[in-house]
Order: structure tokens, then sequence, then C-alpha cells
């Protein structure tokens, strides 16, 4: 048995060949990305980048990366596409996917409990894996939406971010949004899997599994879930639709649960 969870590494190993089948097909990596500042090509240079990053820290190679703010991330980001300037399909196709088997191939020669430092801190080989599927799964679906194309998310995909969702959620915390505020989260995802997240005057607690005593619960579609989590598309029209319901003695908090964080 290997050290990530089942179906983690099938994911990561489809998600990064669905996504190399999505950047052979821009006939112009020039064009624009929606809601992003990156054109598709520096995108996917961007994500190819990044798998090889995870791929290197699998192997036990340091890669230092910022801070784990989203603010220190985002430069090291604008920093390494300055650095790397190929933008042609084909090339960074290849990058994304075979910096992903990569990463596969690394993680699963290190112990199951051996902790790596990542540019939103400390985690395991399956916290690792779920980092990679999540990162891929956002920027995959930027890619899709500039070419009109089905995105790759799914609701197994999504719930195998969850590790990595839960804990990175109190580094990204926005301080403003959080401030003076004290909330007790349910969050479901429709198919079962649930975490909770606790707001005390500033600071954010995350915990996964089931949770008592919520404020708010929330039961969301998972692909709207992610999508929300990393700021890709809006709360209030999500629950407009029912892909996502909030109830409890302070129902009031769901639209607002989402804007409680800063995807780096």
């Amino acid at each position: 048995m290997g050290v990530l969870p089942e179906g983690l590494g099938e994911a990561i190993r489809g998600t990064a060949r669905d996504i190399a089948e999505v950047v052979r097909a821009a006939p112009d990596t020039g064009c624009a990305v929606p809601r992003l500042t990156w054109t598709f090509g520096e995108t996917a240079a961007h994500l190819g980048q990044a798998n090889e990053l995870m791929a290197d820290l699998a192997a036990g190679r340091p890669r230092p990366y910022g801070d784990g703010s989203p603010q220190s991330i985002a430069a090291a980001n604008e920093e390494a596409l300055a650095a790397f300037p190929e933008r042609a399909a084909g090339p960074l196709a290849d990058l994304i996917h075979d910096q992903a088997l990569a990463f596969l191939d690394a993680v699963e020669e290190r112990a199951p409990d051996e902790v790596v430092e990542t540019p939103m801190g400390p985690f395991g080989p399956a916290g690792l894996g779920a980092y990679l599927l999540t990162h891929m799964l956002g920027h995959g679906y930027d890619l899709a939406r500039a070419l009109g194309r089905p995105h790759m998310l799914d609701r197994r995909r999504v719930e195998l971010t969850l590790p990595f969702m839960v804990a990175a959620m109190p580094r990204v915390a926005d301080p403003a949004a959080v401030a003076g505020l004290t909330a007790r989260y349910r969050v479901r995802l429709w198919g079962g899997a649930e975490f909770g997240a606790t707001v005390v005057d500033g600071r954010v607690t995350t915990a996964e599994g089931p949770v008592d005593r919520a404020d708010c619960t929330i039961l969301t579609e998972p692909v709207a879930f992610l999508l929300m989590a990393l700021g890709r598309i809006d709360p209030v029209p999500v629950m407009a639709t029912g892909r996502a319901l909030a109830w409890g003695r302070r129902p009031w908090l769901g639209p607002r649960f989402p804007r409680l964080f800063v995807a780096p």
C-alpha cells in the first residue's frame, strides 16, 4: 500500500492528463483567462512550475517560496514566471503532466509520517498530494474556462482536496474579514464529507469530520465548494441556485464564509 490515500494518486494522474489535453488544444496561449491577470500561457507556465516545485519537495529538495502568506506566494509566483519564458502549448503541457508524474514517483519514496516544508506550511505525503491536486484543479478550471472546454473537477477529486483545504484555511484567513467575528461553522459536501471551522476574534481553527453546536451549517455541492473556496465563483449566486444551503442559529453567516479567506 502506498503513502497516498486511496484514489489520490489516480486523481493527480488523471487531472494532470486532463489539463495537458486542454493546454495542447490552445490555439493561442496569449489569450486571456477569466478572473486572472495572467494569459493562458502564463497560467500554464505557472502550473508547470508549481508541479515541478511539488515534485522537488516530494523528492526532499527544499525550495523556499515565500513565507506562507498569500501576498508573499503571489510575489514568488510573479518572480518565477518572469524567469521562465516558455509559453508554447506543447512544452507546457508536457511540463504539467510530467512533473505531476515525477511527484507521484518521488512521494512514494517517503515515509507516511514524514513531514516536508511547503509554501503553505508543513505537510506529510498525504497532505502534500492534496495540495498538489487542489492547485491543479484550480488552475485547470481556469485554463478550461479560457477555452470554453469542460473542466476536470468532480465530486471525488474535490473530496480528495479536503485534507489540504482544511489545514490551509487558518493560514489564508483574511484578517479584515475575520476581525471581531465569533462563529462556528459546519460545512458538509454533498456525498457526506464534512469539516468544521471556528472563528474567534480573528483566529481561525479547523477540524476534519463532524462538528457539533454550529452557528451555521452549510451544505454545498462539492465542485461549487472548491470553486468558491478558490475564489473562482461568487457565493451568492451559488446559494441562489440551490447549490449551497445554509441554516442554523445564524444562517446569514453562510454567504460570508468563503469571503473569510484569500486564495493564494
